[in-house]
């Protein structure tokens, strides 16, 4: 299984997306705190639809606790920016990975991204000066690459 963290996100429709992603696809969600909003926001229950029964959602208080999560501490810790110089398809993924997004508006921040290994900076190929892009739309990505790396692993 794999982990979906987000840092201190800020959308909520891209949140509840993303829970949506986490329970179609196996992965458990993490939520680092500060969020931009409440967990029973109606934009992020729109989002998710129905499907928060079906995902495995916490909450961390802050950014040093989600990294003493037993969940956590299992697996590589994969940081996902454009600073990053290593290609997502690049990563060989394996069972326990987390894949952490920054927010929004500001992405990880450097102290985040310098304190993980060489190589677990990774970056989605685009077109040259393009900021990024959409949280939600990252995520599926690179979720999805590293689930079919692991055979799509209970899935139908």
């Amino acid at each position: 299984m794999l982990n979906i963290a987000l840092y201190e996100p800020e959308i909520p429709p891209n949140t509840g997306n993303i829970m949506r992603l986490a329970a179609s696809t196996g992965c458990r969600l993490h939520l680092i705190r500060p969020l931009g909003f409440q967990l029973d926001d109606r934009r992020m229950k729109r989002a998710g639809l129905d499907y928060r029964e079906y995902a495995s959602v916490t909450v961390h208080n802050d950014y040093n606790a989600f990294l003493e999560a037993d969940a956590i501490r299992s697996g590589r810790l994969f940081g996902i920016s454009t600073k990053g110089m290593t290609g997502h398809h690049q990563a060989a993924f394996q069972p326990g990975d987390t894949l952490m997004f920054g927010p929004e508006t500001r992405g990880l921040p450097e102290t985040v991204l310098t304190g993980l290994p060489e190589g677990q900076v990774l970056r989605l190929p685009m077109m040259p000066e393009r900021r990024s892009l959409n949280l939600s739309n990252a995520a599926a990505v690179v979720v999805y690459e590293a689930w079919r790396q692991l055979g799509f692993e209970g899935g139908i």
